[in-house]
């Protein structure tokens, strides 16, 4: 990351940020803050990794909380998301990666009141997968 002249250090800091941030409804773009750091610090593949799987799982399960906060009354019925939720449980949440569905369904999830431990894992799982694509297209690409 020549361009912004940080150390590793700093861009690990950096992508846990952009990671956490782009797990909730807030815009993001943490994949190519990956993608940058591991062609300026391939030797970081671990840390980066980890830190961009934990930042993101943990942004989701914010998503997740406020969906828990909800009360049941609150009419989500509406979401297209609520009954793949309801048939397939805290697996669906292998795909909490995706744009703009993820957030839903760690939302929904949570609205559901789904035990947390599961969600937790399997958005870690599913985050984790993705980014080792990316990271692997970043070292490739060196």
């Amino acid at each position: 990351m020549d361009w912004f002249n940080l150390s590793a250090d700093a861009s690990l800091g950096g992508l846990f940020l952009a990671s956490f941030l782009g797990a909730t409804l807030l815009p993001g773009g943490s994949e190519a803050v990956l993608f940058a750091l591991l062609r300026a610090y391939p030797e970081q593949l671990s840390s980066a990794l980890l830190l961009a799987t934990l930042g993101n799982t943990l942004g989701g399960m914010v998503s997740w909380a406020c969906g828990r906060w909800l009360p049941k009354w609150q009419r989500l019925e509406a979401l297209p998301q609520l009954e793949r939720v309801r048939r397939w449980g805290a697996p669906i949440l292998l795909l909490a990666w995706a744009p703009l569905v993820g957030d839903a369904l760690c939302v929904t999830a949570g609205w559901l009141r789904l035990h947390w431990l599961p969600c937790v894992v399997f958005m870690a799982v599913g985050k984790g997968a993705r980014y080792w694509v990316v990271a692997q297209g970043a070292l490739l690409s060196a």
